[in-house]
């Protein structure tokens, strides 16, 4: 199958109706009302990534914290289910490894749910982090209550 022409924008301030309208379309990720509004609100003040189709729809977003000046974090990523697998999170995650080895950033840092908990949607996501370069450091049981967190990492050259 052949990849589709994206554009991959950098919104600063952030796109809040991107993430709200991305994540609606992902209730099995992200069902949580709480959850999705804490996201929508760091969406206003966290720099975000839009991909954007060639139609001109808005199907992914990725929110970065940059924790140190060396070290930044994946606050969040979503594609809508329609555009999974096929190739909108790894363009994503080029423009913002691009970008932040531009700026000196060493070190990007995500965390998911973690392989202790038996979900097939996040074992696809750890697959496609880890496809992406990013190794586990180590899986929390006390970071997220009652939720097992995945810390991984991934050196930026």
């Amino acid at each position: 199958m052949r990849k589709p022409r994206l554009r991959i924008e950098r919104r600063t301030p952030g796109d809040r109706d991107a993430v709200r309208t991305i994540l609606a379309d992902l209730p099995e990720w992200f069902g949580r009302p709480e959850a999705t509004e804490s996201y929508v609100a760091a969406a206003g003040t966290l720099p975000n990534y839009v991909a954007v189709s060639p139609a001109g729809e808005q199907i992914g977003v990725v929110l970065i914290e940059e924790r140190f000046p060396e070290t930044a974090e994946i606050h969040l990523m979503a594609v809508q289910r329609a555009w999974h697998r096929r190739g909108v999170g790894s363009a994503l995650l080029t423009k913002v490894e691009g970008d932040l080895v531009a700026r000196g950033t060493r070190m990007l840092t995500v965390k998911t749910l973690g392989e202790a908990h038996p979900d097939e949607g996040y074992r696809r996501t750890r697959l496609f982090y880890e496809a992406q370069g990013f190794f586990r450091l180590e899986e929390f049981t006390d970071l997220w209550p009652g939720t097992p967190c995945l810390f991984m990492a991934k050196l930026l050259l």
